[in-house]
């Protein structure tokens, strides 16, 4: 079955062709739309849901740069921290400089950099690197730091910098 619909003029005031449809029963047209909007529906889900994902992976992307590039500008601060470090031991850091250095820690552990690294502390690999071995007049139960080189240091609870220690064993 076949109709044709014949106009004289489109909108535009062109001569439109005559168009040929065939009549669908009610039912099956309706029946084909809605399967129509149930895909439609499905892949606009889907790509709300792809979306979020990107979303969620693009932050995350940003927050780990950003994370590298503190790590790294702290990284390159650690041997200053060091001469800070050594200059406080041999009391040679007197006042402005005291200020400085104080206000460059502050900023640092703002920043969550942390120093580890103490004498008597039990000696953990994975926040240690021991340098030598040393016999104490005391014995100790387990290996124990016995002397600190120099600092370790810490970010966000991930070791950027092990401490170089001396150890006692036991």
């Amino acid at each position: 079955m076949g109709e044709t619909v014949e106009e004289t003029a489109s909108p535009t005031g062109a001569p439109e062709t005559p168009v040929e449809f065939e009549a669908v029963e009610a039912p099956d047209r309706v029946a084909e739309l809605e399967e129509l909007v149930a895909e439609r529906t499905t892949d606009l889900q889907r790509l709300g849901a792809e979306y979020v994902n990107y979303k969620k992976r693009v932050d995350r992307d940003r927050d780990l740069a950003r994370q590298a590039g503190i790590e790294s500008v702290l990284t390159d601060f650690m041997p200053v921290l060091d001469s800070i470090a050594l200059a406080r031991q041999h009391g040679d850091i007197d006042g402005g400089f005291r200020m400085v250095a104080d206000e460059l820690e502050k900023v640092m552990a703002k920043h969550g950099l942390v120093t580890f690294g103490e004498v008597g502390e039990e000696f953990d690999p994975n926040r240690h690197d021991a340098l030598m071995a040393v016999q104490l007049d005391e014995p100790v139960t387990v290996t124990t730091v016995s002397q600190v080189m120099q600092q370790g240091y810490e970010l966000k609870g991930r070791v950027v910098r092990p401490a170089r220690v001396a150890v006692a064993n036991p």
